[in-house]
């Protein structure tokens, strides 16, 4: 895929060993890949350059990768991938919270890394796919652009990440049905345990608040079973 092959990669590692591996590693992929040593640097970077995707490690002198990643979240929805030392449910929940798309902790192969990546690429793909009779739907007072991952009400304009959007657009090709739990999880995590449940339910509560400037719009829980998006007449 010549998308991947020329994907422009945002490196931000602060073990410069670890840093240059990965760099190296990724070039051979046919990435192009820019490194930094610290959170300031990514961001003055990010700043600089036109990105596609971010691999951010967590703990970095300077400015640590949830606070780059909630400032890159400001203004682009490119992937985000976490680097962690610690597999800490609290962090894993953090960093969903803040729009990032998978994290992997250390130590990793490059070949899981490099997995992980091409699943994102890969949805990241099917999203801008989807076809154009089907790309905008009209939720109570808002429009979703699937597309474009943008949330529309009034003059607002709401970005979504890739996974937000695909869950989005699961509920609303489902609009006052319920969404099964499970079938949501395989299709868009691929994987159906505890931490892609609760990273969900992190997503789900975001949607939730997305959602303030309509109350008729509602994202229902089916306890145990999944969840359902509804409009109502107010």
């Amino acid at each position: 895929m010549n998308y991947i092959e020329r994907l422009r990669v945002l490196l931000a590692e602060d073990d410069k060993n670890l840093g240059t591996l990965l760099k190296t590693y990724l070039e051979s992929k046919g990435y192009e890949v820019t490194l930094c040593v610290n959170g300031k640097e990514a961001l003055q970077m990010f700043k600089r350059r036109l990105f596609e995707f971010a691999i951010l490690d967590v703990m970095m002198p300077q400015l640590d990768g949830f606070s780059l990643a909630q400032m890159i979240r400001e203004k682009s929805k490119m992937p985000i991938i976490f680097l962690t030392a610690r597999n800490m449910q609290d962090d894993i929940i953090r960093g969903f919270n803040i729009g990032a798309d998978d994290y992997i902790t250390k130590p990793f192969s490059m070949e899981e890394l490099m997995m992980r990546i091409q699943a994102i690429l890969r949805r990241a793909d099917i999203q801008q796919r989807v076809d154009s009779d089907m790309a905008v739907f009209y939720i109570g007072k808002y429009e979703f652009d699937v597309n474009a991952q943008v949330l529309k009400i009034y003059n607002e304009e709401q970005r979504l990440t890739s996974k937000e959007s695909m869950l989005l657009k699961m509920l609303c090709d489902n609009e006052n049905e319920v969404v099964d739990r499970t079938e949501a999880l395989l299709k868009i995590w691929k994987e159906d345990n505890y931490f892609n449940a609760r990273s969900m339910d992190v997503y789900i509560t975001k949607l939730r608040k997305y959602f303030r400037h309509d109350p008729s719009v509602r994202l229902l829980n089916v306890h145990g079973v999944g969840f359902k998006l509804v409009t109502q007449q107010i």
